[in-house]
């Protein structure tokens, strides 16, 4: 009887580790529940003032406390690091809340979270400002964009759509009200098309106006033809489609100028024009000329670009432009639409001043992580925020079938806008499903 529950207690005991190390592989966020967390919380609580001594984050105390500390307690005065306001985990890591002392700000926890990632064990460290002198530290406990899973209250309001998991496993949110234009770089097989279909997946959704540019025959954007109101698929159609839309954004301002507002989103809601978001699947193709007569057509397209970037904001029409590189090469002016474009998302490209056309003049320290980038990760990505950082992203992978299912399905919420009534690209008509006949047939007789 001793032998056989020596048995059972061996195999149970196998069979527990076996099953963990299944789980640590194959559905990391049960082993973070059950393993990860408990022992990253109990290292960070026994280590976390030697760890943040010997890392540099602590002061000096203030005279009082030091006064209070020799004379009252009777003990050696200690340096004082942040005050840990609220600590909680979550299913990807650990959410620390601190209180920084006077003497210490949020950027010298930003250069010490690689230090932090080592003595505490973790996949990655995040810094993130929630309130002048609170800082909050995203723990990640494992890498969450080996296998991308979009958090269930990824939801956003107003002209927000979640489109990436970030590596502190929030959702990489993209908000039109804040970052307005926004420049997305990356090669051949770098993700870039799949982060266009999720964001056209998510906006199919809202009620906006979306016009597609798509100068390779609209092989890209064609499938999206159902919710797009308007699609140009050659340079010459692109250039007429966006002085149409210079005419749009001047009859906007007329009419801000009429109510003396001075943005759109002040107007009442009955008088509130529909927002236009502009999709460019690749900018090249609009600057790139092949003869001394298509100069007349560039110019029209590049000065239509650059006035849509720098103004159309207040009027709600929105720039998303990508392509694969996007330099001083392609022509004038090349460098002045990029400076309008106020977001940058940069997948894998193949040289480093391709990285830095995209993040040099805004986030500088982001262009080695670029540069980095392996070819068998699609979608991964660095992408700005408004606060002036950068993340690592990873866009989930969906298909050109998915999001042209979606555009079907809210085809109905394609605004009625004259001026582009002209480039609303042809929905042919859904084939009838073969069903059994509802003629009753007549047997023939002599």
């Amino acid at each position: 009887m001793t032998d056989l529950s020596t048995v059972l207690e061996t195999t149970g005991a196998l069979a527990g580790a076996g099953g963990l190390g299944y789980a640590k592989v194959y559905a990391p966020r049960v082993y973070w529940s059950l393993v990860g967390l408990p022992v990253t919380w109990g290292r960070f609580s026994f280590t976390y003032r030697s760890t943040m001594d010997v890392c540099g984050l602590t002061v000096q105390p203030s005279r009082l406390r030091a006064f209070l500390a020799r004379n009252i307690a009777h003990t050696e005065v200690q340096p004082v690091p942040p005050k840990i306001r609220h600590v909680r985990g979550t299913s990807t890591g650990l959410r620390v809340t601190l209180r920084l002392p006077a003497g210490l700000e949020p950027a010298d926890l930003v250069a010490a979270s690689e230090r932090l990632r080592h003595a505490w064990g973790v996949h990655s460290v995040t810094v993130t400002e929630t309130k002048p002198g609170h800082v909050e530290l995203r723990m990640t406990g494992y890498d969450v964009l080996r296998r991308v899973r979009m958090p269930r209250r990824a939801r956003a309001e107003g002209l927000a759509v979640p489109v990436a998991l970030r590596e502190d496993g929030t959702a990489f949110v993209r908000d039109y009200r804040q970052i307005p234009m926004a420049l997305t770089l990356g090669a051949n097989n770098s993700g870039k098309s799949v982060y266009q279909r999720n964001l056209i997946k998510g906006l199919a959704k809202l009620p906006v106006a979306l016009v597609g540019i798509d100068c390779k025959r609209g092989v890209e954007q064609s499938a999206y033809a159902p919710r797009l109101s308007a699609l140009a698929t050659t340079p010459d159609d692109s250039a007429s489609l966006l002085d149409v839309l210079v005419g749009e954004m001047e009859s906007r301002f007329d009419l801000l100028s009429l109510q003396g507002v001075s943005d759109m989103w002040d107007l009442p809601s009955g008088l509130r024009p529909v927002p236009v978001i502009v999709l460019v699947d690749e900018v090249a193709e609009l600057f790139l000329i092949s003869s001394k007569k298509d100069e007349d057509r560039r110019e029209r397209i590049v000065t239509a670009l650059i006035r849509l970037a720098q103004m159309a904001r207040a009027v709600g029409i929105y720039l998303e432009v990508c392509g694969q590189r996007f330099g001083s090469e392609l022509g004038r002016g090349a460098t002045m639409l990029r400076a309008q474009l106020t977001g940058r998302v940069v997948h894998r490209v193949n040289d480093k001043q391709t990285a830095e056309m995209g993040l040099a003049d805004v986030a500088p320290d982001a262009v080695l992580t670029a540069s980095l980038i392996p070819a068998e990760r699609p979608g991964t990505a660095v992408a700005t925020d408004s606060t002036g950082g950068w993340t690592k992203i990873r866009t989930p992978h969906t298909t050109r079938a998915e999001a042209a299912a979606v555009c079907r399905e809210f085809a109905h919420l394609v605004p009625d806008l004259p001026a582009l009534a002209p480039y609303r690209p042809h929905v042919p008509a859904s084939a009838p499903v073969s069903g059994p006949s509802l003629v009753k047939p007549f047997p023939v007789t002599d």
